[in-house]
């Protein structure tokens, strides 16, 4: 197989090593062309695709036969008539139990469906209706779509299937259901007795769900009457919370209060707000203590849950390993290969850089990727695994910070993965909470779970590092990261930040996308911060900036 194209801080022959997961949401197109009244049979009887002869239609689908299935759809679903919106569905099974439970659970009447302007096969739509329960009633209404496909074995025009049709909040596999909320809301605050909303804080709104469902049943609150998305087995596996969409009755909030700084929580919702994607935390290393939490995109909290591959700001962990190990010291004379073979594939740097003679620390700085490559020769493949448990507290699925996190990981790998490990890609996931606590790490010497609500508030036990990095290597660790910061990858966006400062650059290249993720972890005195923008580039050009301006602001 040939070479493959250069993006981030490296590329390699043979198949990929892939970065990361994707998070994404759902975008309607306009709206107000058409709305859906009572009739509707002649929409209900189209068939269209499928001959008496059987034989089966294929090819894209007209714009008749994508208008015809989504009026057939709505058309049904406005009039109650849940078999046959079901039918008009590639998964009738899960159509008509999300369906039945819309009117029997959730308790939603009077609904109107109004379509919007077809964009290709998808169909956007608006929906208004009443949820009722035990003689309270609030109007509801809200934006969705739909999306039209061909079935395969029918040549029929259907609606794809996904519970998000229903609602944009829903996973497949969640439900809706209206009555007394099993967890009594609450108010949170931040460090200095300020409320905590959505409305002023947009990135919060996951973060407020957590609180609630960790909190709301010990903080002293009473249920009210609420519509939620009660998440299913995979929402839970993915560790979303159950989300209230309407309060019909809000009942009494209890009270939460939180490790978050106002002034850096608004700073960082100005920063994400101007990058897309993009997802930003800031702590102490001296407490574990969070200060701001902000991510672009309000529907899925990457800063805490993410899972992507971190690039190249894992080198501060190898780093770590391998001066541990002996191995190099940051003045050690250690070239960069332009290339390196390891277990059948190739590595190669960013534009097939090489540096011949300089020392390891001027290849961290650089970010160049076969200085780190060329180790694994020499290391077990459980090493970096262990360097990332035993010291930085990374992997082992034990962070109780108050709201459900990811709390990274580093598979045992062997080989090429193995190789690719060592500069953040193969099989390593983080997210900027992780990678915060992994600069916090260095700057104070020792892991402190980071956390969001003190453990004096529940009496939960925080997780704990097993050994602590000696004082020679954190020396040089931070040697090295300094650098960085100064005349590395990282200086353009370190410009301005004075003091005790370290950072290193990430960019993580995923299959499908045209430019990697860029990372960034930082930290300056007793503030520590990382960053990362979705397929944005360089991790210097994109999360350096958003991560650097949160560190100029000292405190």
């Amino acid at each position: 197989m040939g070479k493959r194209r250069r993006v981030a801080e490296r590329r390699m022959s043979r198949p990929a090593v892939v970065g990361g997961m994707i998070v994404a949401g759902v975008v309607g197109a306009g709206l107000g062309v058409y709305t859906l009244y009572g009739g509707g049979a002649a929409a209900e009887g189209q068939t269209g695709t499928t001959a008496d002869h059987k034989t089966v239609k294929t090819g894209p689908l007209s714009a008749t036969e994508v208008r015809t299935t989504a009026e057939r759809f709505l058309t049904a679903w406005q009039q109650g008539r849940v078999s046959g919106a079901a039918a008009a569905t590639d998964d009738s099974g899960a159509a008509t139990s999300l369906l039945t439970g819309y009117t029997k659970d959730a308790h939603i009447k009077d609904v109107t469906l109004t379509a919007g302007t077809r964009s290709g096969a998808k169909v956007p739509f608006s929906v208004k209706g009443t949820v009722s329960y035990k003689g309270t009633a609030k109007q509801l209404a809200y934006e969705s779509s739909l999306t039209v496909v061909r079935d395969k074995t029918t040549g029929k025009p259907l609606v794809d299937w996904h519970s998000a049709v229903v609602h944009p909040d829903l996973e497949d596999g969640d439900t809706l259901v209206t009555g007394e909320s099993g967890t009594p809301p609450i108010k949170a605050y931040d460090r200095d007795g300020g409320e905590l909303t959505a409305a002023k804080y947009p990135s919060l709104g996951p973060v407020l769900d957590g609180l609630r469902e960790k909190y709301g049943k010990t903080a002293g609150g009473k249920a009210g009457i609420e519509l939620q998305v009660v998440r299913g087995k995979a929402a839970q596996k993915a560790k979303l919370s159950d989300k209230t969409l309407l309060a019909l009755s809000k009942g009494t909030p209890g009270k939460v209060k939180t490790t978050l700084s106002p002034t850096f929580q608004a700073a960082a919702e100005r920063q994400v707000a101007a990058k897309a994607r993009s997802s930003v935390v800031v702590m102490r290393p001296s407490t574990g203590e969070i200060l701001a939490v902000a991510n672009q995109n309000h529907s899925f909290n990457v800063a805490f849950q993410g899972s992507l591959a971190p690039g190249s700001t894992m080198k501060v962990v190898t780093s770590t390993m391998l001066f541990e190990k002996k191995l190099v010291t940051p003045s050690s004379s250690h070239p960069c290969p332009k290339t390196y073979k390891l277990a059948g594939w190739t590595f190669h740097n960013d534009d097939d850089s090489e540096i011949k003679q300089g020392t390891f620390k001027l290849s961290f700085g650089a970010s160049c990727n076969n200085a780190f490559i060329n180790f694994a020769p020499k290391l077990s493949n459980s090493d970096l695994t262990k360097e990332a448990q035993q010291v930085y507290g990374l992997g082992m699925n034990n962070w109780a910070i108050g709201v459900p996190t990811f709390d990274g990981s580093v598979p045992v790998q062997s080989g090429a993965q193995m190789g690719a490990s060592l500069i953040g890609q193969g099989g390593v996931r983080m997210n900027p909470l992780n990678m915060a606590s992994v600069a916090a790490t260095v700057e104070s010497g020792v892991f402190r779970q980071p956390y969001l609500v003190s453990p004096d508030v529940d009496n939960r036990t925080l997780a704990k590092a097993s050994r602590t990095m000696s004082s020679q290597t954190q020396g040089w660790v931070k040697e090295v990261m300094r650098y960085t910061a100064g005349y590395g990858t990282a200086a353009k966006a370190m410009s301005g930040v004075s003091g005790d400062v370290g950072a290193k650059t990430g960019s993580a290249e995923v299959d499908g996308q045209k430019k990697p993720n860029g990372w960034f972890t930082a930290y300056r005195g007793d503030l520590a911060a990382a960053g990362v923008v979705q397929a944005g580039g360089h991790g210097g050009d994109t999360a350096g900036p958003i991560v650097a301006a949160l560190l100029k602001m000292g405190g």
